[in-house]
């Protein structure tokens, strides 16, 4: 922390600003220096005996001017302020990501196009890591990586943590080393133009995109991840959080895919829960109203919703009959 600094106003502050040089103020004073001197010719004051006086003088302007210029530049300025309250990044853990020591917006690559994926806020983030110590230790599914998620991944150090990015600088990016958190590489095949479409084949193709997660990787649902690795489609995963593929404009791969797949494994296991991040988007809000239901929406935070579902179920639906919106409600 910076050291605290006195704020005080100067008794001598007219004698503190110097707007020009102290040579031509004196030819400027000389007048009252000369009457000044010859009334001190009267008190009998030799020149040795005046130079001290003007040094003791002279030493406490510079002095007061300096505890002036102090005051001023505290952290109370706000670039000053902006210095001390600057994140500083310690990647202490076993998991660290050179993408975290990099201020945000920066890129190694200037010619590439900037990742406009919004990070968590502080207070969504705390939704994630208040769920993480609950469930820990847990299996955890990640759809997409921030660097942010180390330290879910780190909470959860006793269990077990997945990732699936589909952005290969993104992972070149991670380094690992826990033999309890690993990341795979995926290809998503839908673009978020075709979100439409996939809800339409969805609900034209109940008995194909039926809430099956034994038949998962053999699906003829359009939305089905089936090329993840094998122990995602083996494991009972307590807790999902869909916060990839990007799906921030027409052409890059949307969240389709992965809030489907997502909602039928959370119905292999007795409860899981699954955390869907930019809520905000319309892909994201039809797909999670349709495949994790309205019903089983527990909280929300900013731009997270936090669905708990409760299986298994025998059911070939997600949702109750009639309970799906495409209108929703506003939280």
């Amino acid at each position: 922390m910076p050291p605290d600094v006195l704020h005080f106003r100067p008794l001598l502050s007219p004698l503190v600003q110097f707007s020009y040089p102290l040579t031509i103020q004196a030819q400027e004073n000389q007048p009252c220096i000369h009457k000044h001197w010859q009334g001190m010719k009267g008190m009998n004051l030799t020149k040795k005996k005046l130079i001290p006086i003007l040094v003791l003088i002279l030493s406490t302007i510079t002095i007061l001017r300096l505890m002036s210029i102090t005051v001023k530049s505290s952290p109370s300025s706000p670039v000053i302020s902006a210095l001390f309250l600057a994140p500083q990044h310690n990647c202490s853990s076993p998991l660290c990501s050179k993408e975290a020591s990099q201020a945000p917006g920066s890129s190694e690559n200037p010619t590439k196009p900037p990742n406009t994926t919004t990070t968590l806020t502080v207070k969504e983030f705390k939704v994630l890591a208040d769920l993480i110590a609950l469930k820990s230790p847990c299996n955890l599914l990640i759809f997409g990586f921030q660097p942010q998620y180390l330290i879910l991944s780190y909470m959860n150090a006793a269990g077990s943590t997945i990732f699936l990015e589909d952005d290969p600088d993104k992972i070149s990016t991670v380094r690992i080393d826990s033999n309890n958190t690993q990341i795979h590489k995926l290809e998503y095949n839908m673009p978020a133009k075709a979100a439409y479409k996939l809800l339409k084949h969805a609900r034209q193709n109940p008995a194909a995109c039926a809430p099956n997660p034994r038949s998962l990787q053999k699906s003829k649902c359009k939305l089905a991840l089936k090329n993840l690795p094998s122990q995602v489609y083996e494991k009972n995963w307590d807790v999902m959080v869909v916060d990839g593929p990007r799906g921030d404009s027409p052409e890059s791969p949307g969240r389709m895919e992965s809030i489907y797949t997502a909602s039928v494994l959370a119905r292999a296991w007795n409860t899981s829960d699954v955390v869907v991040h930019d809520v905000d988007r319309m892909i994201e809000k039809w797909f999670s109203w349709e495949f994790l239901c309205d019903e089983n929406l527990l909280y929300s935070k900013g731009k997270l919703w936090h669905f708990r579902i409760r299986g298994p179920s025998n059911s070939t639906r997600f949702c109750p009959a009639g309970a799906s919106s495409t209108t929703g409600k506003n939280y």
